[in-house]
């Protein structure tokens, strides 16, 4: 399996040494792909080996079979649809940019045409395939409340222009409470896992969203309650943060890996 990057962050460092290590077949990370020639994944690639590319034509030359999208919400928009016209499929952790809905339409759109996978991983948080189960007879509910440390709220804009200062932030303070549909845009390096729930059940306008920043908080807290037909299921997530990236929880990462694990594979357990 020919795999290719796009981003040069956690991830792809987390993708190359299991890749190298052996631990998914045969795979091989043939791109990283980056916004410049000045991004951080270069250094990456270049200790590695592996090309370094900055365009969907530098990208297609290396004739990756599975894209691995772990840089951000314009990467999605940029590369997405082509890949997938090309027959590549692809991993989308930005999940958070099919908000967009007709930037998705046009994703799976383009993944029917040609059969090339289209794949968003649960990230940070699970049970999804409970959802799916149960959206099938119905749902009453969807909600995710999401708190994490004040650390991985900032330099975002729309905390900025609240003018809630996380330096001294002393008890846990809402940063959002509504829809899926208008919290998730609001947080692109945040929150993907609410979009990745909303895909998988209800929808953006019916799942609900709750954004914390909790100071007595060290993992990054989800909290997640489903009610419809076939019971109520409440779950709770406190994932460890990435030791490089507090706004990413270290599960997400690995579900990418194993999102990756699972794209060509013929036997599926779960989600």
């Amino acid at each position: 399996m020919r795999v290719a990057i796009i981003g040069g962050g956690t991830i792809a460092t987390l993708f190359i040494e299991h890749i190298r290590r052996g631990d998914l077949g045969g795979a091989q990370v043939v791109a990283v792909v980056g916004r410049s020639a000045a991004s951080r994944g270069k250094p990456l690639a270049n200790e590695h080996g592996i090309a370094y590319v900055t365009t969907l034509a530098g990208l297609l030359e290396q004739q990756p079979e599975v894209v691995v999208e772990a840089a951000s919400h314009d990467a999605v928009r940029e590369f997405g649809v082509a890949l997938l016209e090309k027959g590549i499929a692809l991993i989308v952790l930005s999940g958070g940019a099919l908000c967009d809905d007709v930037l998705r339409g046009r994703l799976e759109n383009a993944a029917h045409r040609t059969g090339a996978l289209l794949y968003v991983p649960s990230g940070g948080i699970g049970a999804l395939d409970a959802l799916k189960a149960a959206s099938l007879s119905g749902m009453d509910s969807v909600t995710i409340s999401v708190a994490k440390p004040p650390a991985a709220w900032k330099g975002i804009e729309f905390v900025d222009k609240l003018g809630v200062d996380m330096n001294s932030l002393k008890d846990a303070t809402v940063l959002f409470d509504g829809t899926a549909r208008e919290g998730v845009p609001h947080f692109p390096a945040n929150v993907n896992i609410a979009a990745v729930l909303s895909l998988a059940g209800i929808g953006f306008d019916r799942t609900r969203l709750k954004v914390i920043a909790d100071p007595a908080l060290k993992d990054n807290t989800h909290h997640i309650e489903m009610r419809g037909k076939t019971g109520n299921i409440s779950i709770k997530f406190e994932n460890v943060p990435s030791p490089d990236n507090p706004k990413t929880s270290w599960l997400a990462c690995y579900s990418a890996l194993a999102a990756l694990k699972q794209a060509k594979s013929a036997v599926r357990y779960g989600t």
